[in-house]
């Protein structure tokens, strides 16, 4: 035990775990001012969610990671029950169910997907003796692998979960060498499968938010209304942003779903241009760090959990703000240690202690 906390100590890395207390300290911040003008207290009961979150950090940096390589098939297959029972015995919060309450405890299991599927992909081009060359057939298993938690997911219904973690995939897909004909091929297969996702997959009030990210003036009062709310509180801000706690679209209840999918609407607010750009610059700090660490990784399954882990800092990220700045529909993607909610900060903090991990060992054997 002492040579392991030794171990932590020597090799610590700082500048990630910085980086990472940053975001969760103006997370904390935000959360404050976007409810200090309702009866609802979630500035605190973020700070256990932190707490909880500290603990999984430093559980998941002591454990060596090679241990989560033995068991990633394992601990995939878990995730996968735990998908299963939410469409079971979840709970139902506005036409979704997506929430699952076990022996007192409850969470989102599509966000602890993120964290499993990154290790079991990583398990999987760990152990594949490919290293370039490869066609279509050989990406059979690692479609299964995403296949099955993107249906489930979907069966919630949760598109932008189920769509971060299809982009996720096509992230970490991103390290093989596929041969060009087979990228053609692929291409062309989603291309011609979109008819059909908005057909069939696609529920109705899906659809609405894609066509009013096409035409947002079209029902400003309605569908707009929170893209619409949001980007008048962007502009607002300005340069130097208008103070802290002095954002008028925020505290004057003008901003929908502020401590969730619109944090950074709130952030631009109060602290302009400036901070923005302040707030976006820690994001890519974490984000090139981890592929830092990714070419710095001892082995192949080191790297590819840096690479997981930096796909879904990014994608939480580009996602999220796309949404609040009309670049993309609004689809419920949280902005990581931002948004209000345990299981987002529960994954983030995890998959920062992935990191933190494959960091400590890059030297170590």
């Amino acid at each position: 035990m002492k040579a392991l906390a030794s171990k932590l100590r020597q090799h610590f890395d700082w500048p990630l775990f910085f980086a990472i207390v940053a975001l969760s300290v103006i997370g904390v911040i935000n959360l404050y001012s976007a409810t200090a003008s309702t009866r609802l207290n979630l500035g605190r009961q973020q700070l256990y969610w932190l707490a909880f979150g500290a603990v999984a950090f430093l559980i998941t940096t002591a454990i060596d990671y090679r241990v989560f390589n033995r068991w990633a098939y394992l601990l995939y297959a878990i995730g996968l029950v735990l998908l299963s029972l939410v469409l079971i015995l979840g709970r139902n919060v506005n036409g979704a169910q997506r929430w699952l309450q076990l022996g007192g405890v409850g969470g989102q299991p599509s966000e602890l997907m993120k964290i499993l599927l990154i290790i079991a992909l990583a398990k999987f081009l760990h152990d594949d003796p490919v290293v370039e060359g490869r066609s279509l057939k050989h990406l059979a298993i690692p479609f299964v692998v995403v296949g099955l938690p993107v249906v489930l997911i979907l069966r919630q219904p949760d598109l932008g979960t189920a769509m971060l973690i299809a982009l996720l995939f096509l992230s970490v897909m991103l390290l093989i060498k596929l041969k060009l004909r087979s990228v053609i091929t692929l291409l062309l297969t989603v291309v011609l499968s979109l008819p059909l996702t908005w057909s069939y997959l696609l529920k109705d009030y899906q659809k609405q938010r894609i066509l009013t990210f096409l035409n947002p003036g079209e029902d400003p009062t309605g569908a707009g209304y929170h893209l619409r709310q949001s980007l008048f509180a962007i502009g607002s801000g300005g340069f130097f942003g208008k103070g802290y706690m002095k954002g008028t679209q925020n505290q004057l209840h003008f901003l929908p779903e502020r401590w969730t999918d619109f944090p950074f609407a709130v952030w631009a607010e109060e602290w302009g241009f400036l901070g923005s750009i302040f707030l976006l610059g820690i994001y890519l700090f974490v984000i090139l760090w981890a592929v830092r660490l990714a070419s710095q990784a001892r082995d192949r399954f080191g790297a590819v959990l840096c690479v997981g882990v930096a796909s879904l800092f990014f994608w939480h990220t580009v996602i999220n703000i796309g949404m609040v700045t009309g670049l993309m529909p609004v689809v419920g993607v949280t902005l990581p240690l931002m948004s209000y909610g345990g299981s987002s900060v529960l994954t983030m903090l995890t998959a920062a202690g992935l990191l933190m991990n494959v960091s400590i060992r890059k030297s170590s054997y």
